[in-house]
């Protein structure tokens, strides 16, 4: 019998040999509330693969996508602990995936200290281990203080022409600042109520993807796609203002891409609902950039399948859009093996 749930495409986990980088950023996480209970409660949750599945059992999710959850492997300063921690989780993801094949999938886990490395390792994610993309947490930290590594110079063409012969995804997804932003006086280190997904995550994230837009490697790799959850990353409300004063005479002689971030959107970009279930939110998001670039998402474990599909469940949309939304747009973009 067919089982023709939602489909999701953000969902963190983490393996055992990896649980330790989850305690730098607990206490941001979970203010007032951190220490060792905290963090182990949270890895526990991140580790329950068994009970995420009885969980999609009883509420209607079909399949999901998993990756390393943040800050992942670019949470890592040291490249060599970086590059071994993203070929450990990459096999271990693959064995819990082999175990149940028609419920999970993969997402390649990168380090970005060294473009080469990280296209290296995404082809062998995708080609020996059947991964259907990457997922990449924001800016790469490195053993520099003054040094973060972003992904829209010409320096990471290797890896961007990687994903685009492999014709799989990148996502993009946020993290917390590094613990040196968060000092006094810094923009944050007196505002720690702003960080996290409520705000600071969509602000910086979205720095970093209108950079990529800009920096001219869609207009170099045209094939290329990449995912933004949680509604683009607020991108799409500010998509026509952004792309008019992109458009601007001074700023068109002089910017590095040939087009404005709306044409990446509606050619390169997709967008999913990971936490944020909004529905007003949503049906903009399908009339600005189509329905095609549309996806279903959770954000589990910091968001829960049983919130996310009661939110589903309320949803409206017309003709065949939320069927396409809900699970076959991820099935086409990710070629997924499951039917239609």
């Amino acid at each position: 019998m067919t089982f023709k749930g939602t489909v999701a495409v953000e969902e963190a986990v983490i393996d055992p040999a990896t649980t330790w980088i989850l305690s730098e950023s607990q206490h941001i996480l979970t203010p007032g509330d951190g220490g060792d209970a905290a963090t182990e409660s949270h890895k526990k949750r991140l580790l329950d693969i068994d009970g995420r599945l009885a969980s999609m059992d009883a509420e209607g999710v079909e399949y999901m996508l998993l990756s390393l959850t943040a800050p992942g492997c670019q949470g890592i300063a040291d490249q060599k602990l970086s590059e071994q921690t993203a070929t450990g989780f990459n096999n271990w993801l693959a064995g819990e995936v082999a175990k149940r094949p028609s419920r999970f999938g993969g997402m390649a886990a990168v380090s970005m200290h060294d473009p080469v490395q990280a296209a290296g390792e995404l082809k062998r994610a995708v080609q020996e281990l059947g991964f259907f993309g990457g997922l990449i947490n924001d800016f790469q930290s490195t053993k520099s203080a003054e040094k973060q590594l972003y992904y829209d110079s010409a320096a990471y063409d290797p890896f961007w022409k990687m994903a685009e012969e492999l014709d799989v995804p990148i996502y993009l997804h946020p993290r917390y600042p590094e613990l040196a932003d968060l000092q006094p006086n810094t923009k944050y280190g007196s505002r720690l109520h702003l960080l996290g997904a409520g705000v600071q995550f969509h602000l910086d994230l979205s720095f970093h993807i209108y950079a990529l837009c800009a920096s001219g490697v869609f207009d170099r790799f045209p094939r290329l796609k990449v995912v933004a959850g949680h509604l683009g990353e607020n991108i799409p409300f500010n998509l026509w203002r952004a792309s008019h004063w992109y458009n601007k005479p001074t700023k068109k002689a002089t910017r590095p891409s040939l087009h404005d971030y709306s044409y990446y959107f509606h050619n390169n970009v997709f967008i999913t609902t990971s936490g944020n279930f909004s529905t007003p939110g949503l049906e903009y998001c399908i009339k600005e950039l189509g329905v095609e670039r549309c996806l279903y998402s959770i954000d589990t474990p910091y968001d829960q399948v049983k919130e996310a599909q009661e939110w589903w469940r309320t949803v409206e949309l017309k003709d065949n859009q939320k069927e396409l939304v809900g699970r076959e747009n991820a099935i086409r973009l990710f070629k997924l093996p499951i039917e239609i």
